[in-house]
């Protein structure tokens, strides 16, 4: 049951009644101004997107006096002009200030919002607001603007301006802006939630005016459509008991009836007439009129009846619009909620939660890269599946070089006295000639070395990027940071990788290896028994043991290739296991502990709301949804309070 108080009642033409009274406006503006408010609240949180709010449109053709009348009801010059003047449509918010004083206007357009103090202003704001919408010239915008007053000189009301209805286009319209204004005309008359206020002038046949016809065309019974009669002073002399008869709704039946006003024409603008004394002016004439003159009593007349009527027009269509407005909500809701179940989880749309958010997307994004260096489980594959290729690769080249490295040194060992010795005798080497051939061979691992950790290093940052774009799909911004603090800290590790594996293969120069270890390998490789053969059949010969083909025997050049072999194989064992070691220390364990801080680091005084900003399709699908819920939720806790 509606339980709130029914609005007061008053008769406007008496300037000594008691509306005029503190009390009474107090009551008035206390049983008013919440419901006028409540759909303010309403229009804020945007929640026009979801469904139609009660508001009264006004309508008229051109130079039906409609910018005369907004400017009698809100104190204030609107723009003024042949042709169209009205090419965006205005909500005019008029408040009332009960105790105060002091002008003050607010408009309103796309992201535009100004302040400013001075009456005299308005006209210039608008105009500057309609070209900024609607561009230079005379087309028209669909985009709303939205002008708010607060004066103690107005009533508590909303108005939704709309262009005036032409149908021929002047110099620079196209040639369907007869079409164009009707279809935005349309797009606010249709809904059932409107009250058409229609202006139409005295001095014009009603039944053949647009704007009235219009009205007809949505409204057929007339129960939301409020007509203004303006200009009577324009009448032909006999013509009133013409419009007497359409007052009383005997030519166009309108439920809410009809109200005729006398505002400013031009001549009066011309002659600086104030609106206070065009007023005043507008009661005399009706007042003195020999058959208009009963209207005023029935509170049909005059602007300020005008005022309060609208005002209760419109805050009685709010009330009475609750119940429905209650339930689209409900019904909204409940599908918003479905929808939303098609959808994953995202970011919270509460500042406050936006943090906490964050940090666990983070965290989780953090626990994923741990797991993928302990086990190497992936979406993709298992990670050392695709390294261990790679380090084989190595191993095999290592392995290759072997032969390469003993035809080497046979080679030079055949042709030591042609081409190496020095002055040593006979039967004696330089260790320093095999030495340098240790270290060229050893120093040709240097760039195979290298080309594995940049193998391994694309591999892995693949790896880590993959998983930053599994656990980060919908935020650009902070994949966008993370992917590069992945490269950043390749680029490090690799670096240091770089350095390290010059440092080893320069150490591997120094041709060094323990003897137990040397000693161990001869011993591994049969290196005596192998001798001894070798020796046997060189002597089986049957040649004198004196003879230069049996020098060699005597000769430790010809043990020094195997030996050579036996210390290679040691420089493989290492390369093969430090190579692979180093780059997984720095380029994987490392370089995730790193990822890692960097990224539980982003935390700190980060711009939470530009992080998580989402880029899918699915990401702006569920935040649109997220937020249809917030303000069908806000708007239903509203309603609530006045039902």
């Amino acid at each position: 049951m509606d339980s709130s108080p029914e609005i007061l009642d008053f008769d406007s033409s008496d300037e000594n009644g008691p509306e005029n009274s503190g009390i009474f406006l107090q009551q008035w503006e206390a049983q008013v101004r919440p419901y006028i408010e409540m759909i303010d609240f309403m229009r804020r949180i945007g929640i026009e997107k979801e469904l139609a709010l009660p508001s009264i449109a006004v309508v008229g053709d051109q130079s039906s006096g409609k910018s005369s009348v907004l400017e009698a009801l809100s104190g204030v010059a609107l723009p003024r002009g042949s042709g169209i003047v009205t090419r965006c449509p205005l909500e005019l918010k008029l408040r009332k200030l009960i105790n105060g004083t002091g002008w003050t206007a607010i408009i309103s357009y796309n992201e535009v919002r100004e302040t400013f103090h001075d009456p005299a202003q308005v006209e210039s704001y608008v105009r500057r607001a309609q070209n900024m919408l609607a561009g230079d010239g005379v087309g028209i915008c669909d985009d709303l603007i939205s002008l708010e007053i607060t004066s103690p000189d107005v009533c508590d009301l909303t108005l939704i301006d709309l262009p005036g209805i032409t149908r021929v286009p002047v110099k620079g319209q196209p040639e369907d802006i007869g079409d164009q204004i009707r279809r935005l005309i349309l797009k606010f008359t249709s809904k059932k939630e409107t009250i058409n206020l229609v202006v139409v002038p005295c001095n014009v046949d009603i039944a053949t005016t647009e704007a009235l016809r219009m009205a007809q065309g949505v409204d057929p019974d007339g129960l939301r459509t409020l007509a203004i009669l303006t200009k009577p002073d324009l009448i032909d002399k006999g013509a009133e008991a013409d419009i007497l008869q359409v007052l009383q709704g005997k030519v166009v039946p309108l439920k809410k009836g009809y109200t005729i006003v006398r505002c400013r024409g031009q001549s009066d603008i011309n002659e600086n007439v104030s609106l206070v004394e065009a007023t005043r002016q507008e009661k005399e004439f009706f007042a003195k009129h020999t058959q208009f003159s009963y209207l005023l009593e029935e509170q049909r007349a005059t602007i300020p009846c005008l005022s309060t009527r609208l005002t209760k027009e419109l805050v009685g269509h709010i009330k009475s619009s609750l119940p429905s407005l209650r339930d689209q909500i409900h019904i909204h809701l409940s599908a918003v909620r479905v929808e939303l179940k098609n959808y994953s989880d995202g970011p919270p749309l509460e500042p406050e939660r936006m943090g906490p958010y964050l940090s666990k997307k983070i965290l989780e994004f953090s626990d994923q890269i741990s797991e993928l260096c302990r086990t190497g489980d992936s979406d993709t594959g298992n990670l050392y599946s695709y390294l261990r290729p790679v380090f084989k690769q190595w191993e095999c080249h290592l392995s290759s070089s072997k032969a390469s490295f003993r035809e080497s040194v046979k080679q030079m060992t055949e042709k030591y006295d042609e081409a190496h010795r020095g002055r040593e005798l006979v039967t004696f080497s330089d260790y320093c000639v095999y030495e340098s051939m240790v270290k060229k061979h050893v120093g040709d691992l240097k760039q195979p070395a290298l080309d594995t950790l940049k193998f391994i290093r694309g591999i892995v940052q693949k790896e880590f990027m993959v998983m930053c774009e599994l656990c980060f799909p919908n935020y650009p911004h902070l994949r966008h940071i993370i992917l590069n603090h992945i490269d950043d800290i390749q680029s490090k590790q690799e670096s240091k990788v770089e350095k390290r594996i010059h440092e080893y293969i320069n150490m591997e120069k120094l041709v060094y290896t323990q003897d137990p270890i040397f000693n161990q390998k001869i011993v591994d490789f049969k290196f005596v028994e192998k001798r001894q053969e070798y020796e046997t059949v060189s002597l089986d010969m049957g040649e004198n043991a004196t003879s230069p083909h049996n020098c060699a025997v005597f000769d430790t050049r010809s043990l020094t290739p195997d030996k050579l072999i036996i210390y290679y194989e040691i420089v493989y064992q290492r390369l093969a296991d430090y190579i692979p070691m180093v780059i997984l220390l720095f380029i994987l364990k490392e370089a995730a502990v790193m990822l890692r801080a960097h990224s539980m680091d982003l935390r700190d005084g980060a711009d939470v709301v530009k992080l998580l900003v989402e880029d899918t399709e699915a990401g702006r699908k569920r935040a649109d949804l997220h937020q249809r819920m917030e303000r069908l939720r806000l708007a239903q806790e509203r309603i609530s309070i006045y039902l």
